[in-house]
């Protein structure tokens, strides 16, 4: 729809998970097009092993993401998950990959746009890790193994991970507040979007003395989440999932 850009994250496209492919493939060629803009704010796939990754589904996904380009910009932000997409990616989509965090314009607002990951500083041990893998000299390093060892290290990483999830508290894993105001003080800015979290939802509050918000993106395991953005407002959206 004209006058409308529209954002997502969290699909973490993999091959367990076909019916999330399919969705995204169907709202790429149904929502997205001709929308004024596609922003995937992090996690589009559950893991990316670096531009050289060979997974059919993902080149796919390329594929139809550069069908898209050709009539609507995409942006796309690194999530905790593919933190590894490069500008090989970024060119075969005729994407933008963007900094997190990242000020955009949205129809003379000026918006904040994160992932999310770093919002949540309670959980100091992901803080820490996060801050190894985003590492370049980390990241080169994994980068120069063949693909099927950086398979078995992504493999190692999600157990971890979820290991680590299962034991921490839920609000642990949410974001801090007191750093949620910093970054949008930082930024200049009264309105943030991210995802992450996997908790959707429009968080009204003061900050300055001012009205903000907080939209936070949901996650595609069960149902497509998309906020639209226009001229005359915005809503966050489900997606229901066809049978």
């Amino acid at each position: 729809m004209q006058g409308e850009t529209l954002f997502i994250s969290d699909l973490h496209l993999d091959t367990a998970y076909p019916d999330i492919q399919m969705q995204f493939l169907t709202f790429l060629r149904q929502d997205a097009a001709g929308s004024d803009a596609l922003y995937i704010l992090g996690d589009l796939f559950e893991v990316w092993l670096g531009d050289d990754d060979d997974n059919p589904q993902h080149q796919q996904t390329i594929t139809a993401l550069n069908t898209l380009s050709q009539q609507t910009p995409v942006f796309i932000q690194h999530g905790n998950r593919d933190f590894l997409l490069g500008d090989i990616f970024a060119k075969n989509c005729n994407a933008t990959l963007l900094p997190d965090p990242a000020k955009i314009d949205l129809y003379g607002e000026t918006v904040l746009i994160m992932h999310g990951d770093l919002l949540c500083t309670d959980d100091t041990d992901y803080q820490n890790f996060r801050k190894q893998v985003r590492n370049p000299a980390w990241q080169q390093q994994v980068l120069q193994q063949p693909l099927s060892q950086r398979r078995q290290l992504a493999q190692s990483l999600r157990e971890k991970s979820n290991k680590s999830t299962q034991q921490k508290a839920d609000d642990i894993m949410d974001v801090n507040e007191d750093t949620v105001h910093s970054y949008l003080n930082d930024a200049s800015v009264h309105t943030l979007i991210h995802g992450h979290t996997h908790r959707p939802a429009i968080h009204e509050f003061m900050l300055k003395n001012k009205k903000a918000k907080r939209i936070v993106l949901g996650d595609w395991y069960d149902q497509g989440s998309v906020l639209r953005y226009s001229h005359d407002g915005f809503r966050l959206e489900v997606l229901e999932r066809s049978d």
